[in-house]
């Protein structure tokens, strides 16, 4: 090939990456705003879901807290979890009723796994509800089940463990059968959110 030849192919290649490259561009634009919006009705639906009690839910910087809790945290043996987000509860006077927590753990079989974690002003877990769960089908998918996520609702525990022998004490979940991975990941992105709040927010 010539020089010439090999410079116009180049410059054909060079057109053809820049033109897709704005094609993509602007289809991330057109989209970034809908994503947005759906990320944040799933989280509002994820809320009220598990506070259905709650008027609204104020959001407060807080950063630097769950950073420093985040540290204290990885060292609790709850596995690759961290706390990703923290909203206040207000009834309708505008008075604090509890917490909702987000949390996400990197020990799912199939992906990380993120979870809102309701919880009472008194530390009692009213509810979980998935943001994102990608295990396997008919396994560890079925850990949102209503059955088995009502599991944590109803407990003031300091933290929950996974048993495979039957519950038999408030801090006790029964695993998934045939996801035991999955069941410890959930458990240990709700005991991150259940310190989170007993410890940081609670005081």
């Amino acid at each position: 090939m010539s020089k010439g030849g090999f410079m116009k192919d180049a410059l054909i290649l060079f057109a053809i990456t820049l033109v897709a490259g704005a094609c993509l561009g602007g289809v991330y634009e057109v989209t970034k705003a809908p994503i947005a919006a759906a990320e944040l009705a799933a989280k509002a639906e994820a809320y009220r879901a598990v506070l259905p009690e709650a008027e609204e839910f104020a959001t407060d910087d807080m950063t630097d807290m769950m950073a420093t809790a985040n540290q204290e945290i990885s060292g609790l043996g709850y596995g690759n979890v961290a706390v990703n987000e923290a909203v206040t509860a207000l009834d309708t006077s505008g008075m604090p009723i509890g917490y909702v927590i987000t949390a996400t753990s990197k020990d799912g079989y199939g992906g990380a796994i993120t979870v809102s974690v309701g919880l009472k002003a008194d530390g009692t877990v009213s509810g979980i509800e998935f943001l994102t769960l990608t295990e396997t089908a008919g396994l560890g998918m079925n850990a949102q089940n209503p059955e088995w996520k009502a599991q944590y609702a109803g407990k003031n525990v300091d933290a929950f463990s996974v048993t495979k022998n039957g519950a038999s004490a408030d801090g006790e979940i029964n695993a998934i059968s045939g996801a035991t991975i999955t069941s410890s990941a959930v458990t240990g992105a709700v005991n991150a959110a259940v310190y989170f709040a007993k410890n940081c927010l609670m005081q």
